[in-house]
């Protein structure tokens, strides 16, 4: 990756850091993202399940198409990070790093326009409300894969704690389900000094409530599913990070971890593979956790996902690879 394009990504995604949305309100992002897909030379469709952003390249004639997939949506946080390019949407935030992850999706966009070592069709997918796990489910309702067909999907989050630039990934179940609960208790409420007169619901919270003569109801959700990486995919993604950092730095075989993430939906309908890049160490001053009030996305790893998604794309339309 040359340095202007570095230069470039650099300043893409601190603009994108300074415009958060939250869930599907993510007009100024995907504005953005198009925008710039538009100067790039790529067909965009926006408002794809919602506000959803889709754009696609084609080069000759053959019909394999693979897709990569960026996050758009922030986080309902406070911004407490004092850099210059600190959110001006108050209450949001990219806490997250999805600005990371749109701006290495645009970089990724940049050089397979400059290049002619592929062909077939390319799209990115900048999907909105990922922190809700309701995005992708929404651009899959709108005829996502019937409307921009794909053999393959990919996708790629920083993890701080991992170290800085490494790349992990595994076939199989990379990453956890979430599973959402609520439940209801009605007691009989009365004054602290008698006890034995009431029925205390938030003891009978803790406890069993037909022990207590009470009536629970209970509603149980599951919003994210696991994500679950096809083997294949996984060989292609650990051959493109090899190819982009070394095979030093990479794991092929990382342990699951619990975090969750709706590019499962997309894993559900076509082979996928998701893979982490690392952040680098965690430290009061240094990089922040994710979803912390002081986290801003560590732009060094910018070339290593750029050019990791290059590498994929390269490799897997090729034309060694069309068969």
């Amino acid at each position: 990756m040359t340095a202007n394009l570095y230069e470039l990504a650099i300043r893409w995604r601190r603009e994108l850091h300074r415009i958060p949305g939250i869930a599907f309100d993510v007009g100024e992002t995907a504005d953005f993202v198009a925008r710039i897909c538009t100067d790039l030379g790529w067909e965009v469709t926006t408002g794809v399940g919602g506000s959803g952003v889709v754009a696609s390249l084609t080069r000759g004639t053959s019909t394999r198409s693979i897709a990569l997939r960026a996050d758009m949506d922030g986080l309902p946080i406070e911004e407490r990070t004092g850099v210059a390019h600190s959110s001006r949407n108050a209450g949001a935030m990219h806490a997250c790093g999805h600005d990371g992850h749109m701006a290495m999706v645009l970089g990724a966009a940049a050089a397979l326009t400059e290049g002619a070592d592929w062909e077939g069709t390319v799209r990115l997918v900048f999907q909105p409300a990922e922190e809700p796990g309701t995005g992708a489910e929404a651009m899959l309702a709108d005829g996502l894969f019937a409307r921009f067909p794909i053999d393959e999907i990919y996708g790629l989050h920083n993890l701080p704690g991992l170290p800085e630039g490494e790349i992990h990934t595994r076939s199989g179940p990379l990453m956890a389900a979430e599973d959402n609960f609520e439940i209801a208790v009605t007691g009989r409420g009365g004054h602290a000094s008698a006890p034995h007169l009431v029925l205390d619901p938030l003891v009978i919270a803790a406890g069993i409530a037909r022990a207590h003569r009470a009536v629970s109801e209970v509603s149980y959700t599951r919003v994210f599913r696991p994500t679950i990486n096809d083997p294949g995919c996984a060989r292609h993604a650990t051959a493109a990070a090899a190819a982009a950092v070394g095979d030093d730095r990479v794991d092929p075989t990382c342990q699951p971890i619990t975090a969750s993430e709706d590019f499962a939906a997309f894993a559900r309908a076509v082979p996928a593979c998701f893979a982490l890049l690392g952040a680098g160490e965690i430290a009061d001053d240094g990089t922040a956790p994710l979803h912390s009030r002081r986290f801003d996305y560590n732009d060094a790893i910018l070339p290593v996902g750029i050019d990791y998604f290059t590498a994929l794309v390269r490799a897997r339309l090729t034309k060694e690879n069309q068969a």
